[in-house]
């Protein structure tokens, strides 16, 4: 079993996710920029300016053994935006991939995709996760249908979950996908990579 919080670097073809680091606030203040994703108000995504608080934030997260901040890389080397594994349950080996955004222009370009099979395929085969979640607000049908799209089955819906910064309460949809899974969803993601856009 490897260490969940051991910061570390996964690449692909489309994607590489680094350690999070207070020398890539610039270039998540331009992904960022693209689309301005801070005006979406079922998610959170921070702003040009707050993003070094955002970046002091997951970095002090990592440091209390919570979080594992990544800044995502495209396949041109251009900063992407940011991912994590959060929530984490060293003792049942459970994490939760979250706290992502991407610049608009990323959108819909395989990114996530890839991303999501470096990050699914560390959590299980050398993680030896039992189960990773996904969380996203009720509302938000493009991240429901991205997770859905990875194969993640719906466990359910917590429902007046949090509060939003906005003050309005969110239902959270809890998506997985077990270890058991795994096989048939690396299978199924490897394809969706590899067919034609």
């Amino acid at each position: 079993m490897g260490d969940i919080l051991a910061p570390l670097t996964l690449a692909g073809p489309l994607a590489r996710l680094e350690p999070l680091a207070a020398a890539h606030c610039a270039g998540l203040q331009a992904a960022a920029r693209d689309g301005e994703l801070w005006r979406l108000w079922y998610t959170t995504v921070p702003t040009v300016e707050g993003m070094a608080a955002e970046i002091e934030r997951r970095l002090g997260l990592h440091a209390k053994g919570t979080m594992l901040p990544f800044t995502v890389f495209d396949a041109s080397g251009g900063i992407a935006g940011m991912t994590t594994y959060m929530n984490i349950d060293s003792v049942h080996r459970r994490v939760e991939i979250g706290s992502t955004w991407y610049a608009a222009s990323q959108q819909r370009s395989g990114l996530n995709t890839q991303c999501k099979l470096l990050l699914l395929g560390h959590a299980f085969e050398a993680l030896d996760c039992i189960a990773v979640e996904f969380r996203t607000h009720r509302l938000n049908t493009a991240s429901r249908r991205a997770i859905e799209r990875l194969g993640a089955q719906l466990d359910g819906v917590l429902r007046a979950h949090i509060r939003s910064p906005d003050g309005t309460l969110r239902d959270t949809a809890v998506y997985s996908i077990t270890a058991a899974e795994w096989p048939t969803i690396k299978t199924h993601l490897q394809w969706l990579l590899q067919k034609p856009r």
